[in-house]
Parts: C-alpha cells; structure tokens; sequence
C-alpha cells in the first residue's frame, strides 16, 4: 500500500492523464493544479479504506444500563458509486437496542464515514453499517435507513432530478418484529 505522498503522486499523474485524454490542456493556467488538488481531494474522499471500522466503535463502548431504542437520525453522508464513480449523498438514520452496551453518539457517524468513503453502493452501505453496529456492539437489534440521491441517475443515463433513493437494513429483534420496526420509522418522524 503507497503512503499518503506516493498516493496523490500517482493518483495526480492520472488525473493529469485524464485532463489530457478528454481533450484539454492540463498546463493551462486555470489547470495547472488541478491534478493536484483532485488527487487529493479524491484520496480524502475515499479515507474509508484506510480505516478500521471496529477500532472506531471501540474507541467509545461504555456499559449500560438499558435504554429500549436508541436513534441517531439524519447522519449526512458523501460517497461515490462503485459504478461510475459519481457522488451520490444524503442521510443515514440508525436505531440500535442496547444488549449490556452503548455506544458514543459521535462514533455512529465516524461509522458511516468509513464506509461511505469508498467506492460504493448504497444497499451494501447501509448493510454494512447495520451488520458492523450489531456485531461490535452485540446490540439486541440494530435498523438502518439510507436515503440518498445519485448523480448518476440526475446528470447522466435516465437524468431524473427528483429521484431519491431508500434503503433499509435491519438484525436482530428488529427481524422478527414490526412493531419495533415501526417504533424506528416513527421515531424518524420527530
């Protein structure tokens, strides 16, 4: 794996490549730094690969004493589609039920960075923020919503502007029961 300064050299090199092949000129003075600053830009926007997910949730496992839900809602997110390495963004809302231990508010959305900070797609996102929660936590249950628009369906293909996109994924207690299901969804209403 290349350290962080051979990364966006190479990735830089690239991108001074794509300039070249789409037709313009790299060496113009608008461009210029342009291969520079999207290599870097880029290898921000996919940090998730150089993350350990269950390193950041155990940074903040504490014991409880039971709450019955707890929900976050609303966790912005960016990502970009394994597809056409396009962005596609907008909110991930998590409940999850206690077993014997919580979890710092702030690391669910560390959580859904790491993995939105790769090359993507969104059912395997909130599949895998749902499955990592019930794992690193031994939650009762955990319940994810993803919604999300993708620019590769509003500038390119179909160019549907208004199109949103929702995914759900859910373990545990959350399997086998509706009701809890339904507790989630309206808790998403507030």
């Amino acid at each position: 794996m290349l350290n962080e300064n051979e990364a966006i050299d190479a990735l830089s090199f690239h991108f001074k490549e794509i300039i070249k092949i789409i037709g313009e000129d790299p060496d113009r003075e608008g461009l210029v730094k342009t291969p520079v600053r999207a290599a870097k830009a880029f290898y921000y926007a996919t940090q998730g690969y150089r993350q350990n997910p269950a390193e950041i949730i155990s940074q903040a496992i504490f014991d409880c004493d039971g709450s019955k839900l707890v929900v976050v809602k609303d966790i912005e997110f960016y990502s970009f589609c394994e597809h056409h390495i396009l962005p596609f963004f907008g909110k991930i809302s998590i409940g999850y039920i206690p077993g014997k231990k919580m979890v710092g508010l702030s690391k669910l959305a560390r959580l859904v960075n790491v993995y939105c900070r790769r090359l993507q797609v969104q059912e395997r996102l909130t599949t895998q923020v749902c499955t990592e929660l019930m794992r690193d936590l031994d939650a009762k249950g955990v319940m994810v919503k993803c919604t999300a628009q993708h620019l590769c369906m509003k500038m390119r293909g179909v160019e549907k502007q208004d199109s949103l996109t929702t995914t759900l994924d859910y373990c545990g207690e959350f399997e086998n029961n509706q009701s809890l299901r339904d507790e989630f969804l309206n808790a998403l209403r507030d």
